[in-house]
């Protein structure tokens, strides 16, 4: 009966709240892409190949730089694995500057995982392409700053591309992904001028956020710093 009436009804006591159930699904699929590369790491190792991470904000020139390099390197001992949301266009570019290259379309992933780049090696053997050939594999990242920095890839050098088009603060507003790089390249050099880009800003902007990161000018149209590229890749 009620407790504070004679209405003649039964009391209902409050039901309690649900608990609140927490799925950390971000940190377990991180710890899976971990796995992931930790096992490509091994296979890179074993096979004797530099596996380089290119990552930068769409149309920086990761494709052109690529293509650059494939008329001063031997493409039969250079392999790349492109990432976008759609199209090939990208592999196909580097195709046709004689690269081995093989393209995985994420559709709405931001970002390339491990288990697409193994996914990526797995479509070089079936071109005949094997790691044991290889010296240099290019994982060409899909263009962002934000969600690829993330990820681990199995690489042993991750590279950062920053335009002269797209402003010397860059490094400032994506620091986390600048943080982790090896190497910074800027790109477009020969612009510089025509778009009014800071040298000694960005400069100082990339030592800030990545100290430890090597930095180059490059130009894949004129071919400035390229040298300096060939000879960091080669260390």
């Amino acid at each position: 009966m009620c407790r504070d009436c004679a209405c003649g009804e039964l009391a209902t006591e409050p039901k309690p709240a649900p608990a609140t159930r927490v799925l950390p699904l971000h940190t377990a699929l991180l710890q899976r892409n971990d796995a992931g590369a930790a096992a490509l790491r091994q296979r890179f190792a074993a096979a004797g190949v530099l596996a380089v991470n290119l990552l930068s904000s769409p149309g920086s020139g990761k494709t052109a730089l690529l293509e650059a390099l494939a008329q001063r390197l031997d493409p039969t001992g250079m392999a790349v694995i492109v990432g976008d949301l759609a199209t090939d266009n990208d592999a196909r570019r580097l195709q046709a500057a004689g690269l081995a290259a093989v393209q995985i379309t994420t559709g709405q992933a931001c970002h390339l995982e491990a288990s697409m780049v193994a996914e990526g090696l797995h479509r070089l053997a079936h071109q005949g392409i094997s790691l044991a050939q290889l010296e240099l594999l290019v994982i060409e990242n899909v263009g962002n700053l934000v969600c690829p920095g993330a990820y681990d890839l199995g690489e042993g050098l991750r590279v950062v591309l920053l335009s002269t088009t797209e402003g010397e603060d860059k490094p400032l507003k994506y620091a986390p992904i600048f943080h982790g790089a090896d190497l910074v390249l800027i790109t477009k050099i020969d612009l510089a001028e025509a778009v009014g880009f800071d040298r000694a800003a960005a400069h100082a902007a990339i030592a800030r956020v990545a100290p430890q990161a090597r930095v180059l000018e490059t130009s894949a149209r004129s071919g400035a710093g390229l040298d300096a590229l060939m000879d960091a890749l080669a260390r």
